[in-house]
């Protein structure tokens, strides 16, 4: 048992997380387990395809499992479903690849001033300004 009141409280928060990451992990691992049923019973059907591709994707979201684990228990369940010849049916579960390609890229910010850009206009302290850094960097001692 750890004595020191950072770590008392690092096992406190781990207990949270490893609970609540738990629910989500187990959820993931079932909604996989019901789709892959599904594909090997002798009626072949997508049902639950779905539902694991969300269950994984909001584990991954939500930092339970990493995003490219969760990316390749998708990729095993579709080429299960390839393998047997069904498609997942079109609906919220699948991203619709045009969506995607539509929505605006987010404004790149730039924190320096963008080579060719016009300058800003000066504030009215900004001559001051200039003339006191020259002054400063002109003075030297003499010897």
């Amino acid at each position: 048992m750890a004595n020191i009141a950072s770590q008392i409280k690092r096992n406190r928060q781990n207990e949270k997380r490893r609970l609540r990451n738990r629910g989500f992990r187990g959820a993931a691992r079932s909604a996989v387990r019901t789709a892959m049923a599904n594909m090997t019973a002798e009626q072949a059907s997508p049902a639950g395809v779905g539902e694991a591709i969300r269950a994984l994707d909001k584990a991954a979201r939500k930092g339970s499992i990493h995003h490219r684990n969760a990316a390749r228990r998708k990729s095993r369940i579709m080429k299960r479903l390839a393998a047997i010849g069904l498609q997942l049916p079109s609906g919220p579960a699948q991203p619709d690849s045009a969506s995607t390609a539509a929505a605006p890229a987010p404004a790149r910010r730039s924190t320096k001033v963008e080579k060719g850009a016009a300058p800003e206009a000066e504030s009215k302290d900004a001559p001051a300004k200039k003339a006191a850094k020259k002054v400063a960097t002109k003075k030297t001692s003499k010897k």
